[in-house]
């Protein structure tokens, strides 16, 4: 089978992640076991060694000019570092800056105004990408936009990783069903994350019949994505992606809070979620659940976005568009339709199968 070429637009922890275990994974082969970290070892015949990087796009001077394989590691870049990575002869290119870095991040960024950005279009073109995947900042609205829209330009499927709705956006959905690309989105949602377990809690409390009366949903960390978003401006699309991803699992009217509530430096890219439920039992007595959860962020999400690369390029082979719903449901926090993570993976896995489309 040909490989699967993908383009980055944001070399930040996410993809410094997603590059290690492209190197991590590497030697995983269709008949290995359970594999850590790994929802599927072969989807649809394609292999973790099928993805390969063709394309990267940065505002960082720090990263951009450098190789793919240097910049991951690059500040203020601050993940763990799992896996060391060869050079990838992919050179990190000056993206359009737009609104992609916040006022109170002109620091943190440096931006060299001299580096005059590249027509990404073309380089996707030139480079043959399948596949651009989206890891912008949070409230990168008009960026997030602008890489959508040269996805379209160059005939390149679209993972995006972050809440800017597009996938979940009609205008936007309608735009790659006509170009007959496919998109997945919106906002990864992560293989053990803060609203998978909050999902998942919240259903088996609905389906024993027991009532919710209300939920939070407390996170801080300590890398770029936090330090961000302790600019409420930012935060708009975030707090709905995740509130109504809780709040779509409850048949009924309940209190519902979900997003994140400040950086902490020394985290780093270590995330921590306190969650609450209150919730009535048998005889309306009360009860609830009080949960920790402690993980590393990026590469929490970087073992789903493997599975969105390898599911958009089946996409592409079968030559559909528009949004892959069951993908878009199973994997995101913020899809153009909700849908039981049961029922979603169900879904997924008639859709690599080719039973549904």
């Amino acid at each position: 089978m040909a490989g699967i070429r993908i383009a980055i637009s944001g070399v930040g922890n996410c993809a410094s992640s997603l590059i290690q275990g492209l190197e991590y994974y590497k030697k995983i082969s269709h008949s290995d076991n359970l594999v850590p970290g790994l929802m599927h070892n072969s989807l649809g015949g394609y292999l973790i060694s099928d993805i390969k990087p063709v394309a990267a796009f940065d505002i960082d001077m720090r990263k951009v000019g450098t190789d793919l394989s240097k910049a991951i590691f690059s500040e203020p870049n601050c993940t763990k570092k799992f896996s060391d990575v060869p050079d990838l002869g992919v050179e990190v290119m000056k993206g359009q800056v737009l609104d992609g870095v916040a006022p109170h991040m002109t620091d943190y960024f440096r931006v060299d105004e001299k580096q005059k950005p590249v027509d990404v279009a073309a380089i996707l073109k030139r480079t043959k990408a399948d596949i651009l995947i989206n890891y912008l900042p949070v409230g990168s609205e008009e960026a997030v936009k602008y890489y959508a829209s040269q996805a379209l330009e160059a005939g390149c499927a679209f993972i995006n990783c972050i809440p800017v709705f597009i996938a979940s956006n009609k205008q936007w959905a309608d735009k790659f069903r006509k170009a007959r690309l496919p998109i997945i989105g919106d906002d990864i949602k992560s293989l053990v994350g803060a609203t998978i377990v909050h999902r998942a809690l919240t259903q088996m409390i609905v389906e024993r019949g027991a009532k919710i009366d209300s939920t939070y949903q407390l996170n801080i960390g300590g890398n770029t994505d936090f330090r961000n978003m302790t600019d409420q401006a930012r935060l708009k699309s975030k707090k709905i992606s995740k509130t109504e991803s809780v709040a779509s699992q409850i048949p009924y009217d309940a209190y519902v809070y979900a997003g994140p509530n400040g950086c902490i430096d020394c985290l780093n890219d270590n995330k921590i979620c306190h969650l609450k439920i209150d919730f009535k039992l048998f005889g309306d007595v009360p009860a609830y659940i009080d949960l920790k959860l402690s993980v590393e962020d990026s590469p929490n999400s970087a073992g789903v976005v493997v599975d969105a690369i390898r599911v958009a390029k089946i996409a592409l082979d079968r030559k559909l568009g528009g949004p892959i719903i069951p993908a878009s449901a199973y994997f995101m926090k913020h899809p153009p339709e909700q849908i039981h993570d049961a029922v979603a993976r169900e879904k997924l896995e008639e859709f690599i199968k080719g039973t549904v489309q």
